[in-house]
């Protein structure tokens, strides 16, 4: 059985210019939105709670559970008709987007998902795994999963990948420098000081990135402004290698 979603209205450019032209795309990172063919497809928050929750998992999922994680308030029996209230919600427009079989549901492989798309990477950055230099690519890192949203389910998901990706992003952009793409590596270094701003490795690998394209002003500013933080916030300052590479930095 094959489960669609309901109206699309066209929109001119792709939030980011993340989602390919055509095909069904499904973006979590910076915000929900659901493309197919290019137009954006406007659904139903409900519907759009139930796409994102099986999106996030990369496996069939039992309908009570679904009901239950959901709609977790609601008794029984009210969480299951609004599962199928949902599910109906999703059946108008002709793309398949939910699989189901024998109680289960998943998303179709039809689908495709920035956050699965920037894990997969993610993965392959932090194990060292090669990675060609076309898909050296920020862009299903650089945001936070689903901002907005504020259930338990989300915030739990949105932690989870934020680690993955602050580690991938430091890995990314010294990537980038080894192969001399100095500005993707400076925005790679500054998508991870912003997904954890306290994090001395990402300053350090973005002042590396700085000075790796011949910039040693915006290099020390990145420290200054890093050390005002650190002090700021937390009452510390930041190490002794990172003060000595300001030291010679100064010099």
């Amino acid at each position: 059985m094959s489960l669609a979603l309901g109206s699309r209205v066209p929109s001119s450019i792709p939030r980011g210019g993340r989602s390919a032209g055509n095909g069904i795309y499904l973006t979590l990172l910076g915000g929900f939105q659901l493309r197919r063919d290019g137009n954006v497809v406007i659904l139903p928050l409900p519907a759009e709670r139930l796409l994102a929750f099986v999106a996030l998992r990369n496996r069939p999922l039992l309908r009570p559970y679904i009901a239950g994680a959901l709609w977790s308030d609601a008794t029984e029996g009210h969480a299951a008709g609004n599962l199928r209230c949902a599910l109906w919600k999703l059946t108008h427009c002709g793309a398949r987007l939910l699989e189901g079989s024998g109680g289960h549901l998943e998303l179709s492989p039809d689908v495709s998902v920035d956050i699965r798309l920037g894990s997969a990477l993610a993965l392959r950055l932090r194990d060292a795994a090669p990675v060609p230099a076309a898909e050296l690519r920020a862009d299903n890192l650089s945001f936070d999963l689903l901002p907005d949203w504020y259930e338990e389910w989300v915030i739990l998901e949105r932690e989870a990948f934020c680690q993955l990706r602050v580690h991938a992003l430091e890995s990314l952009c010294e990537r980038l420098v080894e192969v001399g793409k100095f500005g993707p590596a400076v925005q790679a270094g500054l998508a991870a000081v912003t997904a954890d701003p306290l994090r001395e490795s990402a300053h350090r690998i973005l002042i590396a990135a700085y000075l790796a394209e011949g910039n040693a002003g915006p290099a020390l500013r990145q420290f200054e402004t890093f050390s005002r933080l650190l002090e700021d916030e937390l009452g510390l300052e930041p190490s002794v290698a990172m003060q000595a590479l300001a030291r010679r930095l100064r010099r």
